[in-house]
């Protein structure tokens, strides 16, 4: 039986959806640091704080194999698996993986899930918070002080150039995937539109509602939005669906599979957030963003697509010119794709991805040497 061709696009996607909804039997388990009250750049607290986190690989004796992951908006410690495997670029073998979860993704403390501050009496943090919770991870739980490589997607490449700025002796490098260095006004006003859909429900009430009664309609209303128009693009759509009548279908099956995807409140938490970030206002760059840029010491790989309607393309472009020691890759290999490039969508930017960031890791752990 053949299948129609807009169902194994909702099928497919909802694969690619999938880690966030749950962790597999063979999957690494879960663990957390419990880290107490934790101060935000603000000054608020967010009390009883601990971040979830997954590792795979081993520590060697000298701790010199360490791969920091840090996570996408929405997404949680499975957001790059494609990456990571024998024969991949992070190869278990070779590299001791820790996988964090960001503030805010329901599985490291967040709005939905605080006993102590739950819901809308959650404080607001930002990306540089985030980076603070996951170097502490590091450092105090597996006494690393020098990590092969942050690595992340949207917002993790966000966390991953954040990090070289706030951490700079710490990386030897970053690799940031589809991401942004200070957030421009496209990307707010992008965000500004998830979030009203979901504040437009009747059931959203202020964030005051119940686990058992979350603002469904408008939180399918977003999954539409998101990723069937924001992760995409023009191209891609006309690829895969000829029929554009398909595209409906397709759309309600989105709804469907997507909306249960993440926290009404921590998907606003987070999006707050990406709306502040920008490297330059970081302690002691007085908002000068060109030379939070300029002081990034670590080796740095920077992958984006063209056409990307969430963090522009444009944003990582200029990134990697002020870099000191940085190298650019467009994420393209037959139609561009946008954000959606650096999702793991499609079996060649999973292979693109994997050859550009393993070749970039053999030059900087120089051919494994540095590992021993």
């Amino acid at each position: 039986m053949k299948l129609n061709r807009s169902l194994a696009v909702v099928f497919i996607t909802a694969l690619l959806a999938a880690p966030a909804f749950g962790h597999g039997p063979n999957d690494p388990p879960h663990q957390n640091l419990a880290m107490g009250d934790f101060k935000l750049e603000s000054g608020e607290v967010i009390r009883d704080f601990a971040i979830s986190y997954t590792t795979q690989g081993s520590l060697n004796a000298n701790k010199s194999n360490a791969v920091l992951m840090v996570t996408a908006i929405g997404g949680n410690h499975h957001r790059i698996d494609y990456l990571i495997g024998a024969g991949r670029a992070l190869d278990p073998a070779k590299y001791f993986i820790i996988a964090t979860d960001a503030i805010g993704n329901g599985l490291t403390t967040s709005p939905s899930n605080s006993k102590l501050q739950p819901g809308m009496q959650f404080p607001k943090f930002n990306i540089r918070d985030m980076v603070n919770s996951a170097q502490r991870l590091a450092k105090d739980k597996f006494g690393i002080d020098k990590l092969v490589t942050v690595i992340g997607a949207s917002m993790g490449g966000m966390q991953a150039l954040q990090f070289g700025v706030s951490y700079p002796d710490m990386a030897q490098s970053l690799v940031a995937i589809v991401p942004l260095g200070r957030t421009p006004a496209w990307t707010t006003n992008v965000l500004e539109l998830t979030r009203q859909v979901i504040m437009m429900d009747p059931a959203w009430n202020g964030g005051n509602y119940a686990a058992s009664a979350p603002p469904e309609r408008g939180m399918r209303m977003w999954a539409r939005l998101l990723f069937s128009e924001i992760v995409r693009t023009p191209e891609q759509m006309q690829a895969d669906f000829p029929n554009n009548f398909d595209t409906i279908a397709w759309q309600s099956g989105l709804a469907d599979n997507l909306w249960k995807r993440i926290d009404a409140r921590d998907w606003v938490y987070q999006t707050w957030a990406y709306d502040q970030h920008n490297l330059g206002t970081t302690p002691g760059f007085n908002g000068d963003y060109f030379k939070a840029l300029k002081s990034i010491k670590a080796k740095t790989l920077i992958l984006a697509g063209g056409g990307d309607l969430l963090n522009p393309e444009a944003n990582a472009q200029e990134a990697a010119q002020y870099i000191p020691d940085a190298r650019y890759v467009t994420l393209k290999t037959r139609t561009p794709l946008g954000h959606w490039s650096g999702a793991g969508a499609t079996a060649p930017e999973i292979e693109l991805q994997n050859r550009e960031i393993g070749a970039f890791l053999d030059i900087v752990t120089d051919n494994g040497r540095k590992l021993k």
